[in-house]
């Protein structure tokens, strides 16, 4: 490494942010960027370990190391090449990923970890900045067709790979701009479109067609689909889980996602507020405690709400990891995110058993009751209700962020491909039960990570490529090598 002694003499450095009472009054990302000075001693943190566990904890398998010294040397277009190799959007996990890689870093086991989202931010920024970052157009095509329904990230992973082998590609979304949930269920706080934009401008000069507006199955027949040699189905797990209890179909219990959606198109300019589905003035409660339930918070506070609570029914994480939990495995440990800075209540071990309504169907309000997590005599977790604990909450406004329970089935059912109890697409090697329909990202793993999205892209393009060419020139996290030429 470029720096023997440099997780000894420097401090981990991190991002900070615009102040609280500044940020919430717009929706524009907060964060401030480091100098190029101390971006360059963080790399310089990154330990000459013998086995760098953080390739393991990214999804993408990122080459950390190399491009931490690289950064740290000042080459920066060096470890951009190297942070490309294997991650085709690092301006969306440099943002958005929990950073899993973060969590195995050999340093972490005796002083915080190397900031490698941070880094990995940055690096990207700068190649953009620089103009490092152009379109790569393939030197000749194989004359296959490829349609790949679903624009998130999983879908734009394997556009890019696929288009890279040489196929013609083209990329159906059904809703009016490409991105899926990274532009409709992602808060422009955390990230702002133009983001998306840009790289989508990449893909289109690379050779890429996008198809908007068409949803496959309904306004675009499946029999148009045998024009294509292949297709790629990564439609996402978009079905939200429901909360069926005494008075869930009272007026004023909204899933989460319509919520954030309908705020990113008024932010995007082409839908106005409705009452419905704002936290003016409002006392709102958002059940869910992941990321979804924090994106939520921070739009509230945005909308200036009146107050924000947030219900989770598991019990306060630890502070610091336990014996059960250790390194390098990931962390489950209290997490404060950037919205839960800016104002929020927030309630452990509790369980809404009712919503209570007015006479007009409002909800004005929601019974609960403390729960403990007790071991039954499988040694399974279970959920214990504590007599006399229940409690009324007034509320104007409930969101429901409790996850995901699967893909729409509609597409599935058309095109004869089966799923399994869980609702999940069966597949082999990204192969689904039709020979030449394959499946990537949550709609075939279940909901899960952005950065594994990708991983699921990339690796879904390597196996669409061999199945279409009988071998394949793509890099995959298992192969470990950089991109070849056919």
């Amino acid at each position: 490494m470029g720096k023997l002694k440099g997780f000894i003499e420097y401090n981990r450095a991190d991002e900070k942010h615009i102040p609280v009472i500044k940020r919430i009054k717009n929706y524009k990302e907060f964060t401030i960027k480091p100098s190029e000075s101390k971006l360059k001693k963080e790399g310089g943190r990154c330990m000459d370990c013998g086995v760098p566990f953080c390739h393991s904890g990214c999804p993408l398998g990122n080459l950390i190391p190399d491009f931490n010294d690289a950064v740290y040397n000042n080459e920066w277009e060096k470890a951009l090449y190297i942070l490309h190799s294997t991650n085709n959007f690092p301006e969306f996990t440099g943002r958005l990923c929990p950073a899993p890689c973060e969590a195995a870093c050999v340093l972490g086991i005796i002083d915080p970890p190397v900031s490698i989202e941070m880094i990995e931010k940055y690096i990207v920024e700068r190649g953009f900045d620089e103009g490092w970052i152009k379109p790569i157009i393939p030197k000749k095509r194989t004359g296959k067709k490829i349609a790949i329904i679903g624009s998130g990230p999983a879908g734009l992973a394997a556009a890019q790979q696929l288009n890279k082998a040489g196929h013609s590609v083209e990329v159906f979304e059904r809703d009016a701009k490409v991105g899926g949930l990274l532009r409709y269920g992602i808060p422009d706080f955390k990230m702002e479109k133009h983001v998306i934009d840009r790289r989508i401008d990449i893909l289109k000069k690379e050779g890429i067609i996008f198809k908007t507006n068409l949803e496959v199955g309904k306004n675009f027949s499946i029999n148009k689909l045998k024009n294509y040699d292949c297709i790629l189905l990564c439609i996402g797990a978009t079905i939200s889980k429901q909360l069926p209890i005494k008075g869930s179909e009272l007026d004023g219990i909204k899933q989460a996602m319509d919520f954030l959606k309908l705020q990113n198109q008024i932010v995007e300019g082409i839908k106005k507020p409705l009452n419905e589905l704002n936290a003016n003035g409002k006392n709102v409660i958002v059940i869910g405690g992941g990321d979804t339930g924090s994106d939520c918070i921070g739009t509230c506070n945005r909308q200036v709400a009146k107050s924000v609570t947030n219900f989770e029914i598991m019990s306060k994480p630890p502070s610091d990891r336990s014996i059960e939990n250790p390194w390098p495995y990931w962390p489950f440990m209290l997490k404060n995110t950037t919205s839960h800075e800016e104002g929020i209540k927030r309630q452990w071990s509790i369980l809404t058993k009712e919503f209570i309504g007015d006479k007009n169907g409002n909800v004005i309000g929601l019974k609960t009751i403390e729960v403990e997590w007790i071991k039954n005599e499988e040694e399974k977790p279970c959920l214990k209700e504590i007599e006399g604990s229940e409690k009324i909450w007034p509320c104007d406004l409930v969101l429901l962020a409790l996850g995901f329970s699967g893909h729409e089935k509609s597409l599935a059912e058309q095109l004869g491909v089966k799923t399994d109890k869980n609702n999940k697409i069966i597949s082999k090697n990204y192969q689904t039960t039709i020979r030449n329909i394959f499946s990537a990202g949550d709609m075939r793993r279940g909901q899960s990570l952005i950065v594994w999205a990708i991983s699921e892209g990339r690796e879904a393009a390597f196996e669409v490529d061999k199945f279409l060419m009988g071998n394949s020139i793509l890099e995959t996290k298992e192969k470990g090598d950089l991109p070849s030429v056919r």
